[in-house]
């Protein structure tokens, strides 16, 4: 029987050659046959066992892979796994010691973490680097090399002679050149890069609409291009026109430091097909058809991206999207990735699409909802909203102008008679034929220009608009302001355009629809027109320009539609509020002075309405399964918690094998999970529902039923399409223990405050007593132990030699004290945490020192012997410069291999040249070579100053 770590090896052997690796068996090593090979079981030094895989790049090792049985906590093997990085059986001159990369995997979840960072840390990757990657890694040029291209000084953070990564490459930006960036954008890079030099994986912009995010986003593409080495960066949009502006303000960006178009410096491809050059820095994509790429489908149909995929999502439950591995754009494709307008593209249905990558991930929006807090691990690096952009002079500010009607607030009854005619208007073809009512009609506000269009409604709001525009709105103005009016549907904003060029007496210029239904010509040209020309002086859209679409002569936005999303809501108000050169506004505005304000037009009353963020597509996901189920059992029929019980079904269902699913049939009488839950998505179907009222009425086909009967409609599929939830009690109690033994709660909304850190009274106690034995000890054997005697005797004079040190250390270590540095550190750390520095668990021999002198309270702080070393030798630098005696780059390379020798080992010999790292580097010879004859008294000096 196949135990689980084999299934793990299974999958994890089929995603190494999905990667382009060939796995190999020690007695059929061939390394000559790919480029990536990776070979089972390979021995370690001195006998000590097998690494699982070790992982060779043009038959070099570089690194190692453990494999471990699904559900394994994989994090708790990763010093097992860096030892199999230092302990290779054979002598086989790999480029780089340790090895740098290390993986631990169960098949089905992977991390990763590479020891070319400055702070190695694991992480959660999709799947196996390929083998060009990391081959491509070993051979980046070392931090100095690196440096040295742009650095005038040649300064840089580290003294590593390895290849560099991305991570130690973002310690070493040079400082921000403003350029044309506003304070805003200045500081928006900064805190930016501070999050990735903190190697942060996730980071959120929040910038008022208008505030300058795109440039911004530029600024910092181009640094970390130029500085950080990115290979390759994607600016991910959520629709064609989005992809097109950015385009634009690439190929208009100049550089601060020697004035040249990006375009000229870095390869900036808007994805239009399914290829990307081999030389592209920058993609611009959508996120549909970047999907559409990881897929491998040949052909993507541009209509698909030219509406966003967020504004319009169903109210039903549906599941994210799939992904699968991609050869061609494999999970490291991308080093970091910015998501325009991130509020509403990256906590629903496309989540998977962006973790699939190995990248930071950076989102840029000027409304974030929770969800996108959330996404963003609450690292908010930059908070700038509309009234300080409007103070600073990014933003104009607005007003609001109300327009009232009585029919739009309160609807209107239409009576019967023999001069009454009623027109019946059809949804798609817009024929019109018209009836006289045998009754009276009675419809509410919230039925207008859906179920019944007001022409007199809308042509009220329209003349009232006219008539007020050069006398209240904008006083003395001749030509109409460029305004932007949002309608409820395609439909509406026919209506809408076809008034409004009646009431203004225009033509066909002077008012159009932009619209994703827009025929006979293309929306990006419409909009382009909006912009740039006189005419259309109205533009009238649903969605299509409510975010991220740049139009900066818009003077007004107006309402004719309501909105329940604050996040929608502030995104087209957003439209208005971007600043214009006066004199690129009087192109298009003849009769405007300048651009100070944009004014809100409210006719629904938009504006005094409480607004909510948008929903996730769970409706209720603060309710627990078991209260959902106990709702349908009870008869409950609200769509909001049954439209939740469908959703937390099909995930179920997604999870189940064929155990549970056995189990679950044999409950339910037959039924399985994904049927019922399909049934409920059936019946919340607004279409559905009112097919039933009809029927249930007997309506005809081109009758919609009123409000009373849909209801009682959709009730009556509701309740049917539970019943087998609702009359099985066992079936629901089982469903409730599976969903259990199943999940794990993710909370990424809410947000945590500490209340209180600190160690218990049992464990301060505990450190105390420890401490109190250590410094008892001292006072006891001060006269026997030779290293105690130079504490107590001589504690600035003679040096410590390390088997001083060695000698004290096995003291303090026998029985029964049983004491370790590590231990005497975390214990003073408990007792007076800011007083002590540095993690107890990484004190070394050396550390000692520290402790003693700290004990005998011969020092104020507890500060680990190798920082107070690295202070001594600064000081001793800084000593040196003043003094005129300056060292070569490569003689203060020694001198710091130098520093960290003493501060492990307490004191520096000529012999000790012979020893790891000295040795690797040419050793007595070489360091003869660098110093001179002054080699041996610059040795004495330093033991002077850096030993204590």
């Amino acid at each position: 029987m196949t135990t689980p770590e084999e299934k793990a090896r299974e999958r994890i052997d089929c995603q190494l050659n999905e990667a382009g690796w060939i796995v190999q068996n020690r007695d059929e090593i061939n390394l000559a046959a790919n480029d990536g090979i990776i070979i089972r079981e390979f021995p370690l030094i001195g006998g000590e066992g097998f690494a699982d895989y070790m992982i060779f790049v043009n038959g070099k090792p570089v690194g190692a892979l453990e494999a471990k049985p699904e559900g394994y906590p994989v994090r708790s093997v990763e010093v097992q796994t860096d030892k199999y990085t230092a302990g290779l059986a054979y002598d086989l001159n790999p480029p780089v010691t340790p090895l740098p990369f290390c993986y631990v995997s169960t098949g089905t979840e992977t991390i990763f973490w590479n020891h070319l960072d400055p702070q190695p840390r694991s992480r959660r990757v999709f799947q196996f680097h390929r083998p060009e990657t990391l081959a491509e890694w070993i051979r980046a040029a070392t931090l100095p090399e690196w440096v040295k291209d742009w650095s005038p000084t040649g300064e840089f953070y580290g003294s590593d002679d390895r290849p560099s990564s991305l991570r130690s490459r973002l310690q070493n930006l040079p400082p921000l050149q403003s350029g044309i960036l506003y304070p805003n954008q200045i500081k928006a890079v900064k805190n930016l890069e501070q999050s990735l030099r903190e190697d942060c994986p996730r980071a959120l912009i929040q910038m008022a609409t208008g505030s300058g995010k795109t440039i911004m986003a530029i600024a910092s593409i181009y640094r970390l291009i130029k500085y950080a080495g990115a290979r390759r960066i994607l600016f991910l949009v959520d629709r064609s026109n989005l992809g097109e502006q950015a385009e634009k303000e690439f190929a208009n960006y100049r550089t601060p430091d020697d004035n040249r178009k990006f375009t000229e410096l870095y390869n900036v491809q808007r994805l239009t097909s399914s290829t990307i050059g081999s030389s592209t820095k920058v993609v611009i994509s959508t996120i549909q058809r970047l999907y559409s790429m990881l897929k491998g489908e040949p052909e993507f149909d541009p209509a698909l991206e030219e509406e966003s995929p967020y504004g319009k999502e169903a109210a039903l439950p549906k599941e994210p999207l799939p992904v699968v591995y991609s050869q061609v754009i494999p999970p490291e494709y991308f080093d970091v990735i910015i998501i325009d307008e991130c509020h509403r593209s990256i906590y629903s249905l496309w989540r998977q699409v962006l973790e699939y990558f190995d990248a930071y991930l950076i989102g840029m929006t000027a409304t974030p909802a929770k969800h996108t807090f959330g996404f963003f691990n609450q690292n908010l690096v930059m908070e700038y909203g509309h009234d300080e952009a409007v103070a600073d002079g990014v933003n104009v500010d607005f007003e609001i102008y109300r327009i009232r009607t009585r029919i739009t607030e309160e609807g209107a009854t239409i009576e019967a008679g023999d001069g009454t005619m009623v027109g019946i208007r059809d949804r798609q073809t817009r024929n019109v034929r018209w009836e006289r009512p045998d009754e009276p009609l009675t419809y509410g506000a919230n039925e207008l220009d859906r179920a019944v269009v007001a022409k007199d409604q809308i042509r009220t709001i329209i003349r009232t608009f006219r008539d007020k525009l050069p006398t209240e709105i904008f006083p003395g103005r001749r030509t109409v302001p460029k305004t932007l009016i949002f309608a409820k549907d395609d439909s509406h904003a026919e209506d809408i355009v076809e008034i409004v060029r009646e009431e203004f007496g225009k033509g066909n210029d002077f008012c159009r629809k932009i619209t994703y239904k827009t025929t006979g010509a293309k929306p990006a040209d419409l909009i382009q027109a909006f912009r740039n020309e006189f005419n259309p002086r109205i533009a009238v859209s649903v969605d299509m320009i409510a975010t991220g679409t740049d139009i900066k002569p818009i003077e007004i936005v107006m309402f004719m539609r309501n909105v329940k999303s604050r996040v929608q809501f502030e995104q087209m108000k957003g439209r208005g509020v971007r600043i214009i050169d006066e004199n690129e506004l009087k192109g298009v505005t003849d009769d405007a002075t300048a651009k100070t304000h944009f004014v809100i037009v409210d006719c629904v009353g938009v504006t005094e309405t409480d607004l909510a963020d948008t929903q996730p597509l769970e409706r209720k996901k603060n309710i627990s399964f078991k209260t959902l189920l106990e709702h349908v059992a009870l008869g409950g029929t609200d769509p909001d918690y049954i439209s939740s019980l469908a959703s937390r079904l099909a995930r179920l269902d997604k999870q189940c094998g064929d155990k549970e699913r056995e189990k679950i049939a044999a409950v339910s009488g037959g039924e399985d999970i994904r049927s019922i839950s399909h049934a409920i998505v059936t019946a919340l179907d607004p279409d559905e529902q009112i097919e039933k009222a009809r029927h249930d009425n007997g309506l005809p086909a081109d009758s919609d039923p009123v409000p009373e009967q849909v209801h009682a409609a959709a009730d009556e599929l509701l309740k049917e399409a539970v019943k087998p939830l609702a009359s099985n009690p066992e079936l629901r109690n089982l469903l409730i223990e599976t969903k259990k033994s199943f999940e794990q709660i993710i909370d990424e909304v809410s947000k945590d405050e500490l209340i209180i850190a600190g160690h218990s009274p049992e464990a301060r106690e505990k450190a105390r007593v420890l401490v109190q034995s250590f410094e008892q000890f001292l006072e006891t054997h001060k006269d026997e132990i030779t290293a105690l005697q130079f504490f107590y005797s001589r504690p600035y004079g003679e040096r410590l030699s390390y088997d001083d040190i060695k000698a004290l250390h096995e003291a303090i270590g026998a029985p029964p004290r049983l004491l370790t540095p590590q231990r005497l550190w975390a214990a003073y750390k408990t007792l007076g945490e800011n007083k002590v520095r540095g993690a107890s668990s990484q004190r070394k021999l050396a550390d000692i020192v520290s402790l003693v002198r700290y004990a005998l309270h011969q020092e104020d702080e507890l500060v680990p012997y190798a920082e107070q070393v690295q202070i001594r030798f600064e000081r001793w630098m800084a000593m040196q410069h003043n003094l005129g005696r300056e060292f070569t780059r490569e003689q203060r390379r020694w001198l710091e291999m130098i520093r960290d020798h003493v501060a492990q080992s307490l004191e520096m010999t000529v012999g000790d040249f012979n020893l790891t790292p000295f040795v690797g580097v040419g050793g007595l010879g070489k360091a003869q070579q660098v110093f001179g004859t002054e080699l041996k008294t610059l040795i004495d000096e330093l033991n002077g100053v850096l030993v204590a």
